[in-house]
């Protein structure tokens, strides 16, 4: 389990959406004031400062700070569908193993956008916003149709399987909210013990 965990996680390329290195400043920037202020706390001030650019210049690349909120949430939630995709791949047991390893495990390692993504959602525009729940709504239908092979398969004991997906995701969202480092666990640490307790939870024998 651990080898596939790191090798899907090796896979996923946060800023591989943002190629030149302005773009990676002012989103990066973007970010940590998003994680720091919240987004109704941001000013493109706040952003510029950051990122070392004029107010200006921002505007060459992003029109907006929701715009900015807006590609981090696509990129974020995308990388959530995409790292579920391949762990969900295989037999039901371990296929959980790895999905759950793996969600958890970027879920504390990539907290701050985690954290943002999810949390500052009500600020997205319409539009936007119903894109980032149609992501959503794939990675939840990916790890709903993973439990109902498993329940088929007769290696997970579910009576609600949308219920139990929504349980199996919430396990490592949550992470984003509560994690540091140097605490008790180490990513990789958390992911092994959230894996078993996952397995647990769905009566894996």
């Amino acid at each position: 389990m651990q080898d596939r965990v790191k090798a899907i996680l090796a896979g996923l390329d946060l800023w591989a959406e943002w190629p030149s290195p302005t773009q990676r400043r002012i989103v990066g920037a973007a970010l940590e004031s998003f994680a720091e202020r919240g987004f109704h706390g941001t000013s493109l001030k706040h952003i510029a400062a950051g990122s070392g650019l004029s107010t200006a210049a921002l505007y060459v690349h992003f029109a907006s700070k929701e715009e900015l909120l807006f590609a981090l949430s696509r990129r974020g939630h995308a990388l959530a569908r995409d790292l579920v995709a391949q762990a969900a791949e295989g037999e039901p047991a371990r296929a959980l193993s790895v999905l759950v390893g793996a969600f958890t495990h970027w879920h504390a390692e990539h907290r701050t956008i985690a954290r943002v993504v999810q949390y500052e959602q009500s600020a997205l525009e319409h539009g936007h916003a119903l894109e980032i729940a149609a992501l959503r709504r794939d990675t939840e239908r990916i790890v709903r149709d993973l439990l109902g092979r498993g329940v088929d398969a007769g290696v997970f004991a579910v009576s609600d399987v949308p219920g139990a997906a929504a349980a199996v995701l919430s396990l490592g969202i949550d992470v984003a909210r509560w994690y540091g480092p140097g605490g008790r666990w180490s990513p990789h640490e958390l992911a092994a013990l959230y894996a078993d307790l996952a397995a647990r939870m769905l009566g894996v024998p």
